[in-house]
């Protein structure tokens, strides 16, 4: 691990040169016992500091921005009351000011020497936040070496977006605390930054010097207005397409997919990984993003993390409908984009409430207030690709198809064999072409023989910024 920086150098390298303007009004420590007021001088000549947390506002590469920053130093950043209120007037004051937050977490937890009327503030804190987050601003937050106790259990889980430092310690319980009430030591490896990752806790590992790029990144996306669309968009006469190539042609490795869109067609991406409640299935894709110029959290079936051993489970529902969630707090179109060969099928899938998850992933789509964009984008396998499907708009590519059941499956049905697949595929109205002439989708984008995996990403992230920038002139001013 890296040197700690205090938390004024954090400051220096997440903020512009010059654009700190602190919050934090002086603290009054006379009400406290003698011993304590004594320990609190100690720990300010020893940190720099006059409290365990800095506030204030700055601006990250021009964009404006609120932050609250512990110091480690100052009691091991443990949150005292005056602490706590400092960080409640941070945050009342961004979110009255309109401007995001980030925090940066460093802390053993609420300050012992106070007690319970320190550990109340925890729920204040979290009021705040939640305040912040229902005006629809962001909150992102960066977890350091160590954040344990009452503040992983409040603002250092709230945030829209959470990263932690490389190797950080980072859970409820402090390690230390654990092994003297169990007389045994806890188990190595679960408190650490990349294990939450890897189980979906939190959103990435960012090392402390790479800090400024993601926030910049994410600002990018939650903070700047939109762009006009710029790539070109594919124009052209539809072909009468057997449908049974189509599915043929979906199922092929070089087959373009949600990594390729984002990758050709987008710009600015944060990724975020899992549900942030203990659950990650790499079948499914989340991110901040810029298509065509346009911000919006994507959500898209990973067709290459997908196979027979690792389907399509309900935590990749979860965690889009994690993503759904945060479109609509942050006001920010949702895109999702549908390339399954089916859902899970299994005691698993069913003890985790798969079909209550298509269920659930269909409301909230049908629902939400943002403007929604759905991509049909290869294949389109049963209740697991409807449940990325109800949007506003449906864009779907010409190979692209959409089925109750994979065709395979729909021939044992009908037939008791596999070998009426492409015959079940043709009379089952499966085609993009079948759906847009159905009224069912809106725009088929044309696809080339010739198309690489690139070529039909760019098309379709142009049909994608072109619905975006209609939705949002549909709104009124």
């Amino acid at each position: 691990m890296s040197a700690r920086l205090g938390a004024r150098d954090l400051l220096d390298l997440v903020l512009d040169p010059g654009t700190f303007t602190s919050w934090d009004e002086p603290v009054d420590i006379s009400g406290h016992p003698e011993s304590y007021q004594a320990e609190l001088r100690a720990a300010a000549e020893k940190a720099g500091t006059d409290e365990s947390v800095l506030t204030g506002r700055g601006l990250v590469h021009g964009r404006p921005v609120a932050v609250v920053v512990n110091e480690f130093r100052f009691l091991a950043g443990s949150i005292g009351r005056a602490a706590a209120e400092r960080i409640v007037a941070a945050v009342r004051r961004a979110t009255a000011e309109g401007v995001p937050l980030l925090a940066a977490t460093a802390s053993g937890g609420t300050r012992m020497q106070e007690g319970t009327p320190a550990f109340l503030q925890m729920v204040e804190i979290s009021r705040a936040l939640m305040d912040h987050r229902a005006a629809g601003l962001p909150y992102l937050a960066y977890l350091r070496h160590p954040t344990t106790g009452g503040v992983f259990a409040s603002w250092g889980s709230l945030a829209h977006v959470t990263v932690a430092e490389p190797g950080a310690l980072v859970g409820f319980l402090g390690p230390k605390v654990y092994e003297a009430l169990n007389g045994k030591a806890f188990p190595d490896g679960v408190q650490v930054a990349e294990n939450l990752v890897a189980k979906g806790v939190i959103d990435a590992v960012v090392a402390t010097e790479h800090l400024p790029q993601l926030v910049d990144r994410a600002l990018g996306v939650l903070v700047d207005p939109p762009a006009a669309p710029a790539l070109p968009r594919r124009t052209g006469a539809l072909v009468e397409r057997d449908a049974w190539e189509s599915i043929v042609a979906t199922r092929a490795p070089g087959r373009a997919g949600v990594r390729d869109l984002l990758r050709h067609g987008a710009s600015a991406m944060v990724r975020l990984y899992g549900t942030d409640e203990g659950e990650r299935d790499s079948a499914v894709l989340v991110a901040l993003a810029r298509i065509d110029g346009q911000p919006c959290v994507v959500v898209g079936q990973d067709r290459a993390r997908q196979s027979e051993t690792h389907p399509l489970g309900p935590a990749a529902l979860r965690s889009a409908r994690r993503a759904m969630r945060l479109a609509d707090e942050l006001r920010l179109p949702l895109v999702t984009v549908i390339d399954t060969p089916g859902a899970e099928l299994s005691q698993r899938a069913e003890e985790g409430a798969m079909a209550g998850e298509i269920a659930r992933c269909i409301a909230t789509l049908t629902t939400l207030s943002v403007p929604t964009v759905s991509v049909l984008l290869g294949q389109g396998c049963g209740g697991g690709a409807l449940a990325l499907l109800p949007a506003r708009t449906i864009v779907a590519a010409e190979r692209a198809w959409l089925t109750p059941l994979p065709p395979e499956g729909a021939s044992v049905i009908r037939h008791g064999d596999v070998e009426h697949a492409p015959d079940m595929a043709r009379a089952q109205h499966v085609r993009a072409g079948d759906l847009l002439a159905a009224g069912s989708i809106q725009v088929v984008v044309p696809e080339r023989d010739e198309d690489s995996a690139a070529d039909l990403a760019v098309a379709v992230a142009a049909e994608i910024g072109q619905a975006l920038s209609a939705a949002r002139a549909a709104v009124p001013a």
